[in-house]
């Protein structure tokens, strides 16, 4: 008869240690969290326009049609282009066109081609464009069209100049009318970014009435 009572006891001692690792599992229970991961798929297709927000979220509220993404996928880098990134870069009018230079050497040094960058002076050229034009203006623009390095141009020639996907523009003189004038043509060159140095108050006075 005393066996009786000592099964159950046995049984529930070794029950006990079963719960502790049940237990000791139900702690690494965050581990499901890899259900999330059928979400990476998705990713690898949307790397171009899952880097700017906005069109990443246009993509899932037209996901309601599976067949229009793969037509709207192609839209979203076109809104992209048509609205490229503004960048305000502080500096005085002497101090324009080393702020230009700076942020010419950050773009290389990031990643960007040298001719990915078209610089714009509205003031003095930049050295570099009045040592070459010195050759003619047929060689100074044959390496516009080669693109095989930066760019530097004069606003006002901004017309005969091609789009790039970074324009950098320095306020380093001139009027107000010309530069508010290039502003826009500048914003309309640039593919990805627009980089404009000088002073902030003129920057947002030209940027606010002419684009």
């Amino acid at each position: 008869m005393p066996l009786i009572p000592e099964e159950p006891q046995i049984h529930e001692s070794a029950q006990g240690p079963r719960v502790t690792p049940a237990a000791s599992r139900t702690a690494p229970t965050p581990r499901p969290v890899p259900g999330p991961r059928p979400a990476a798929p998705s990713r690898p297709g949307r790397p171009g326009p899952a880097r700017p927000t906005p069109p990443a979220q246009r993509t899932s509220r037209e996901s309601a049609g599976s067949p229009q993404p793969g037509a709207n996928a192609p839209a979203t880098p076109s809104t992209s282009v048509a609205q490229p990134q503004i960048q305000l870069i502080p500096a005085s009018v002497e101090g324009a066109l080393d702020a230009a230079e700076e942020a010419v050497d950050l773009l290389l040094d990031s990643g960007r081609a040298p001719g990915e960058v078209l610089v714009l002076t509205t003031g003095d050229p930049h050295p570099w464009a009045t040592h070459e034009l010195s050759f003619g203006a047929d060689s100074y623009w044959a390496q516009h069209d080669a693109g095989d390095d930066v760019f530097y141009a004069d606003a006002s020639a901004l017309d005969r100049a091609a789009a790039r996907p970074v324009v950098v523009v320095a306020l380093n003189g001139g009027p107000d009318e010309s530069a508010a004038t290039a502003l826009p043509l500048a914003l309309g060159r640039a593919g990805a970014l627009l980089i404009v140095c000088g002073d902030p108050q003129r920057i947002n006075s030209l940027l606010g009435a002419g684009v």
